[in-house]
């Protein structure tokens, strides 16, 4: 027995004729509603020829897509670090003979003219001798408190403390800020300068910058010595006696001066 349905193939009347449909085109015209009724009658077709239809159209797999071109990720590029002048180069050898522990830093430009353009982070001034806190100041500044420290300091301390300096205790390093008083910067603003606040010698005993009512006390006689060894190798000492603002600590600067050192 014939399948009616089968024997009953849709015909759609539509211009220039299509073989691969069995359609019949009388007239070279187009309805609107074409599209429509070509999908319904194969669909028509389809099941009664027990053709199973999925219920979604099976989905592709997805293509990697590539990232709008602003958003695409660019490989870093490398670039070379700041090339160091011949003096600052010597003077980091410098400090690696002396066992001075520091790491270099990125450049620093703050407002106000405030600039320090080859940091370092200081944080001992030789093998045994720590720097506390840890101090961002240029190179030639390091260099001369670790020679300070380790041959002058080192020489006082056990002649009159008879112990050893073990670590040394600062009050400011790098400060973007004036002189008080002035409006002109203070080297503390070009990482040129060092307070010291007080020592700490290796059996532990503490010694303080400040003015000693014993003048021939080993802690007053230590601190002159210290004092003293540091005129030269900064060009800038001002300690306890200097004036108010020095009263409790030493303020060593690299200060260019025509003159010499200035020491108070």
């Amino acid at each position: 027995m014939r399948n009616s349905a089968l024997d009953s193939s849709p015909t759609v009347s539509v211009s220039c004729g299509n073989p691969g449909l069995n359609i019949a085109a009388p007239q070279c015209r187009l309805s609107p509603l074409l599209p429509l009724v070509v999908l319904a009658a194969l669909a028509g077709h389809a099941q009664a020829g027990n053709v199973v239809l999925p219920d979604e159209a099976p989905i592709p797999l997805l293509r990697e897509q590539a990232a709008p071109l602003g958003e695409r990720a660019v490989p870093p590029v490398e670039t070379s670090p700041p090339v160091l002048a011949a003096g600052e180069i010597a003077c980091r050898s410098d400090l690696a003979r002396l066992g001075v522990s520091f790491a270099d830093m990125p450049a620093v430009e703050a407002e106000g003219g405030c600039r320090l353009p080859h940091p370092i982070r200081v944080t001992t001034l030789g093998a045994a001798i720590s720097l506390r806190p840890a101090a961002i100041i240029n190179c030639n500044t390091a260099r001369a408190a670790a020679q300070l420290v380790q041959q002058a300091g080192r020489k006082a301390a056990e002649a009159h403390l008879k112990s050893p300096i073990e670590a040394v205790n600062h009050a400011s390093a790098y400060v973007c800020r004036v002189r008080r008083g002035t409006v002109h910067l203070s080297q503390h603003a070009f990482g040129n300068a060092l307070d010291i606040a007080s020592l700490t010698l290796a059996d532990g005993k503490h010694v303080a910058v400040r003015e000693y009512e014993d003048a021939e006390s080993p802690e007053a006689l230590f601190l002159d010595a210290f004092r003293t060894a540091a005129c030269g190798l900064f060009t800038t000492v001002l300690g306890p006696g200097a004036d108010a603002d020095h009263a409790d600590h030493l303020h060593l600067d690299m200060k260019r001066r025509r003159g010499g050192a200035y020491c108070r």
